[in-house]
């Protein structure tokens, strides 16, 4: 044995599965394959769903990425039709004829795109009339021109719509009362906190008013406040001990 012999059985030893992978007969996992028609009728069909399925996941995605008019019309060996398009194939096909037209005329780039966007321009127009016309027959304008059944759905719309603008009017009224309701228990405490304050202040006016008049031998407290039991905390009346004595006759034994 040789040393070129001796490595690649050492080579064998080490990476059994590179040998595998070395010979064509035996090569796993994806590789270049030969590009030609598939004999086996079950492999086709498989080979043929799986690759269809990729290409319409790369035509939606390119037109979700790019923003692109996609459109992809596949047919089977059967006769199935399968196809994509972002916007409509019948338009996509229409548009890429007059593409066609238009580059064998040497139209530039910008008069097809001109000519695209006119075209777009006038589809807007005719849905904006259509608006116009369905806020006219809302309002009650310009019903000459539908028949019975067009009627027939007008009013039910009409009917849904006030069914829904009568619950909103509802649900607002209800929310304002509740606010009003919550107003007035908050002027009704207020009202009985302010009553309580002029009994206290007309109770103490009136003790006020029955104390004797000056040169008494009581001074005036001013207004004590009340505690919770309503009890004065001090006496509003003080008993004035400084009595004024008049000179008195000192009598003396002779």
């Amino acid at each position: 044995m040789n040393g070129e012999e001796s490595l690649n059985l050492l080579a064998t030893m080490a990476f059994p599965n590179q040998s595998a992978e070395a010979s064509p007969q035996r090569k796993m996992g994806r590789g270049k394959i030969e590009i030609k028609r598939i004999e086996n009728t079950t492999n086709r069909q498989v080979t043929f769903c799986k690759r269809r399925n990729g290409l319409l996941k790369k035509a939606y995605e390119l037109s979700v990425l790019c923003d692109a008019e996609v459109a992809l019309i596949v047919f089977s060996n059967r006769g199935r039709l399968y196809e994509y398009a972002n916007n409509s194939v019948k338009e996509t096909i229409q548009r890429y004829k007059k593409a066609c037209s238009d580059s064998s005329n040497t139209g530039s780039v910008s008069e097809l795109n001109a000519q695209y966007y006119q075209q777009e321009a006038a589809k807007l127009r005719v849905q904006i009339g259509n608006l116009q016309n369905s806020n006219r027959h809302m309002r009650g304008e310009s019903l000459s021109s539908l028949n019975l059944r067009e009627l027939k759905n007008l009013e039910t719309r009409l009917e849904r719509g006030i069914s829904r603008i009568r619950s909103k009017k509802n649900e607002l009224l209800f929310a304002e009362i509740e606010l009003m309701q919550k107003r007035e228990i908050d002027l009704h405490n207020n009202n009985q906190y302010l009553r309580a304050k002029i009994a206290e202040s007309e109770r103490v006016q009136q003790q006020m008013t029955l104390m004797p008049a000056g040169g008494s031998d009581y001074e005036l407290m001013p207004p004590q406040p009340f505690d919770a039991r309503n009890y004065l905390q001090v006496n509003e009346l003080q008993i004035n001990h400084q009595y004024s004595r008049p000179d008195q006759t000192v009598l003396q034994l002779v």
